[in-house]
Parts: C-alpha cells; structure tokens; sequence
C-alpha cells in the first residue's frame, strides 16, 4: 500500500520537476518507510512506500527494470503474484509483487491487466516510446486522480497530490450537485474542474500525441449461475476461504477488523483457519450503547480463539477526531462514518500494517434496507397497500435518523414515494440523501444534465431489477463512498485494508446469483447469512443491521454550534463566495433547532464539510 503521483510534460515547463517532490510529500501517511522520485525526459513519477511484502530496500520505487528502459511505480497488491512470476523469462532479485507486475508489463503489456488477482493503481512508463501506462483494478479499491493540460498530464493518488502542480482550481458545478445530493462524488466526478478519477476497470496511455483510456473490464451480463440454493451456500463459504488465504500473504503484522456483523465475522471464520493467532479489533461506543456491538465481535472472537481488542470510544473521542479527519480528506466527502473508520484505524496501526475488512458484501448480497425497500416496492401485498394509503399522513409526521421512531417513519415515507416509481427512477430516490440539492446552489447544472448523468447507469434491458440495482451500486457507491472512505483514512494512518469479499471470483459469482438468493421477504443477504449460519455463533443469525450513526443532529445543537456559525452559517461570508443560495442555507439553521428537523443535519454536514475543504485548499 502506497502513494504514487507523476506527470507527463508537453512542453517545456520547468516547474514540475519540484512539483513532483512537493506532491510526493504529500502522501507521506500513504507510505511513510520510503520516498523517492525519478525524473527522465518529458516524465517524472513519485512514490511513498508502505512494506509490506518484501521490506528490504531492493523493492523501494520507483523500480526501474535492469535494462533501464522501464519504470514502476504501485500501489497495492497483487495477490496472485507468485503465480504469475511462474509466466516470466526472468530472474528475480526480490521477493515483491512490484517486481513481477513491472516484468509482466515489460512482457505482455495491459494484456496483463485481466490476469491480476488483487487492488492496484500504479504508473508504467517506458522510457524509449515516451509513454506512460495507468490502470486501476476492477472494483476500484485503490483511488487515481488525474488531470490533463495542453502543456501537462499529472496525476496522484489524491487530490493534495494534485494540488501541488500548477492545475486550475475552480468548482465544478455538476460535481458538487452530486455531492449535495448523494453525500460524495460518484463516477469520475471531482470537485475540481478538469480533475477527473480514472475509472475502476480501466487503463490510459499517455504519450506525446495525448492521453488514451480504455477499459479492460466492466459490467456486463454474468454467466447466470446453474446450481441450486445449498450449492449456492457452499459456493459462497469456498470463494470466500480462498479469497482470505490470498489476502493472508504479508511480511509485517496483519490482522482483521470485526465489528460483528455477519460480513466482517465471515472474514474472521476464514482468516483464523490460516492463522491461529489471528489479531482481531472492534470499537464500543460508551456513549451510544445501541450502537454498540461489540458483544458480538468478542463472542466471534471467542468462537474462533482470536487475539482480540476492543476501543472503548466516548463521544468526545469521536469530537476531538473530527479536525484530523476533515484535514486529511482532500475532497468533499461527507459520510459521516468516516470519523469511526478514521479512530479504528488509527487504533489498529498502533498494533498491525494489514487489516482484512468486510466491505463490498451488502453492495454484492444486497445488505441495505434499500436493496430490501426496492425488491419490496412492487409487491401486491396487504402491508403496501396500507402504506401506500398512509403516504399522505406519513409525510407529516415527525422523521430523522437519530431517533428509533423517527427513523421507521422516514423509511416508510421514503418506501411509500417509490411505489408509484418506474424501477431505475427508484434507485435514484433511494440512493440519494438530498432530492432538492439543486434548492442550496446558486447556480444549479441544468436538468437535461443531471438526466444524461443518471442515463449513463440505465440497464439496456427494459426490465430493471435487485441485480441491476447492486451493478450501479458496485460502479457508484461502492469506488465513491465505501471504499473512498475507506481508503483515506485508513491511509491518514498508514493502515493497509484488503477486502476479501471483493476479489474477482466472489464478484463475478455473487453477480451470477439471482435476486432471490439475496434478498427473501424481510431477509437481506440470504444466501451469505444461510452460507454461515452453522460456523458462525448462533445469535449473529437473522439479527438487525445497526451499523453506526455519528449523533450530528446533537453535534450540531451543541459542540458544533459555533464552528457552524463560523464556517456556513455566515451571510457575508456566503454572499461573496457565490457557490450557494444563501437564504436557503440559512433556512437550515432554523430548521436544524425545529420540532422536526428532519435529515437536516446531513445536508448540514454535506455543506460543512465543503466549507471546511474550501477554506483549507482553495482559499
């Protein structure tokens, strides 16, 4: 796991030589053992280096091939690297998958790309062609930034990478209607202008006539799988089994996150059966035991013997985190989950460099409640019919995510306005946070330009379904939420995360599944719950989902109070910024001390945490 960032030069510029020192910089927390540069010709690359296979020296980057011709650098890893080292005419002088992924360039090229069995996002630069080849992995684990000038191409792992080179920084107006509305950026979207993410799946091939992308993979229609539900289950336990081992391959520290839930605990099964001493770690909320669920992790770490510890947080641990988390984020980025990661991670580093997560198995098994409201939506059912005759009634009733009632209420209003929707028009509604996002913009992107962006996801196919939903859901949510956040604080603490469930085969098996394998009634990842009822502990079976919500709505009425009367709730300060409507900012700091204040603290936390990011990197 490490920072990468370079640039391609066009003309003559003679600033980006220490451009590239500075941006390498940057990414310090990335890949704080080593940092280096190469500059030759038109190109420079930088890299910061995280060991973690391999730890000598010999496997620092930028890796430049013995001929000289050839230059590495990666982020990542490769899981099936000793494999393909099998495939290479070559000998060796490391043990490290950047010297097999630079010799398998060297030989077959982005041939190699559909070959690799792991997260990655690195730079190949061939020095004799003067060009540069990039690629992300599949699922879009590993981040790449990206902007492309008349005179200059640079890219980064991060933005602050980006910001370091001699790029334009204005707004783009489509990015940040997609941030308000969906709490972070989707697609390639960035909020800079110009500054776009190279999408998973894909390469670019940079050389003096211009910059070429193109994708190696992407979603498409699966091989519908042939077997029945309890082959389906055991199906789902082998792929799983062989997923962890691959990701088991380290030679530093390495354990498992666990929050116990069934995700992360199916990890933990896995991961115990290849090491018996396997270090375990989840957080309690003394301050919101609701939330807590740490009961569970530890009787999980008991069933299979792991070396577990628990971080016991308060709410002013979570408070006084919150400055290092919004520093570190370098773009918009408004899950408030983030701050929980950000305090595990920065637990979890003190005592390993690895970490196993459970991430990416409610967007392939359908682990939301929206997944659930979708497949219900269209079902003739009595309970719908009730609801739908209560929709008017429920739209006034008092709703918010902070509270037990309050939250039934929104979910059911929100389930009630679906009903009378046309299937793909039901994923947008439910993805969304904010549906009037467009109301707090000054000036808002036109409709026919929000529309053409939600086309770009539709299903050719007239009918759309669950399996459908979950594929936008793996292009969008998952690359601009999920593993975002994941990525960015886990690395603000110099943590590397691999994600078992998002290997390739799990993947292409959980997408061949049909949508009753995943959701059955009220029952949501029904195929991965029955796979591990009988090695999991019986009291994780069929339980709720809780996961963790950050209490912002009080945040906001108390210790957050003054910093948003600073930071957003300033009409001078808003009139001459020109970004937002501000008589309907203001409308929210009324509406945040109502009776029902809604959702309002998300839309007030989205607009704070741009507010925070504007003045620490565009002012």
């Amino acid at each position: 796991m490490c920072g990468i960032t370079g640039y391609k030069n066009f003309s003559n510029r003679d600033d980006l030589a220490q451009s590239l020192k500075n941006a390498t910089k940057s990414l310090v927390k990335r890949g704080p053992d080593n940092n280096a540069t190469f500059s030759q010709k038109s190109v420079g690359l930088g890299h910061t280096r995280l060991s973690i296979l391999d730890t000598s020296s010999k496997a620092n980057q930028p890796m430049t091939d013995k001929s000289g011709r050839y230059t590495l650098v990666f982020n990542g890893e490769i899981y099936n690297y000793r494999e393909l080292a099998e495939t290479l005419a070559v000998e060796l002088v490391t043990t490290s998958d950047t010297e097999v992924l630079l010799y398998l360039l060297i030989q077959d090229g982005e041939a190699c790309l559909k070959n690799l069995n792991g997260f990655f996002a690195f730079a190949f630069y061939d020095s004799e062609e003067e060009t540069i080849l990039i690629a992300r992995d599949r699922m879009g684990i590993k981040p790449l930034n990206y902007y492309h000038h008349d005179d200059f191409f640079v890219f980064g792992s991060e933005m602050k990478a980006l910001f370091n080179y001699p790029i334009s920084k204005e707004i783009d107006p489509h990015a940040l209607y997609w941030y308000l509305r969906l709490t972070y950026l989707p697609d390639d979207l960035s909020m800079i202008s110009g500054v776009k993410k190279l999408l998973p799946g894909h390469f670019m091939r940079v050389s003096n006539t211009g910059v070429d992308v193109q994708h190696y993979w992407h979603i498409e229609d699966p091989i519908l799988f042939n077997g029945n539900y309890d082959d389906a289950k055991s199906q789902t336990v082998k792929l799983l089994e062989q997923s962890v081992e691959r990701r088991m391959i380290s030679d530093v520290p390495l354990g498992s996150f666990l929050s116990g839930g069934t995700d992360s605990s199916a990890v933990v099964s896995m991961a115990s059966k290849f090491d018996s001493n396997l270090h375990t770690f989840s957080i309690g909320y003394k301050d919101h035991s609701f939330f807590d669920e740490t009961n569970y992790a530890e009787l999980v770490a008991k069933t299979f013997n792991t070396n577990h510890t628990t971080f016991s947080l308060t709410n002013d641990d979570l408070l006084n985190c919150l400055e290092s988390v919004l520093a570190y984020i370098d773009e918009p980025f408004a899950d408030s989950s983030a701050i929980p990661t950000y305090i595990l991670s920065s637990h979890v580093s003190k005592h390993i460099k690895v970490a196993l997560s459970g991430d990416g198995a409610d967007e392939l098994f359908g682990g939301y409640y929206k997944h659930l409201a979708f497949q219900r939506s269209s079902e003739k059912t009595i309970a719908n019919h009730l609801i739908r005759l209560s929709a008017p009634m429920l739209k006034h009733l008092p709703t918010s995510r902070s509270s037990k009632a309050g939250n039934l209420i929104r979910r059911l209003a929100k389930f009630a306005d679906i009903m009378e929707m046309k299937p793909f028009e039901k994923y947008w509604h439910l993805a969304s946070f904010n549906l009037k996002a467009d109301h707090y913009l000054l000036n808002p992107p036109e409709k026919n330009t929000i529309e053409s962006f939600k086309l770009k996801f539709e299903s050719p196919d007239e009918k759309f379904e669950l399996n459908d939903f979950l594929d936008i859901d793996l292009q969008m949510v998952l690359p601009g939420d999920m593993l975002t956040k994941v990525d960015l604080m886990s690395m603000a603490n110099s943590l590397e995360v691999r994600v078992p469930f998002l290997d390739k085969e799990m993947v292409n098996f959980a997408r061949s599944l049909p949508p009753h394998y995943k959701i059955d009634k009220n029952k949501r990842k029904t195929v991965l719950q029955d796979a591990f009822e009988h090695i999991l502990p019986k009291e994780l079976h069929h339980r709720s989902k809780k996961g963790f919500e950050v209490p912002m709505l009080s945040w906001m009425r108390n210790e957050l109070n003054a910093s948003l009367n600073e930071v957003l709730f300033d009409e001078e300060y808003l009139e001459e910024q020109q970004i937002f409507n501000t008589s309907q900012v203001m409308k929210l700091k009324k509406k945040l001390f109502s009776q029902n204040p809604e959702d309002v603290h998300t839309t007030i936390w989205s607009l704070y945490v741009f507010q925070k990011w504007y003045k620490n990197h565009l002012e």
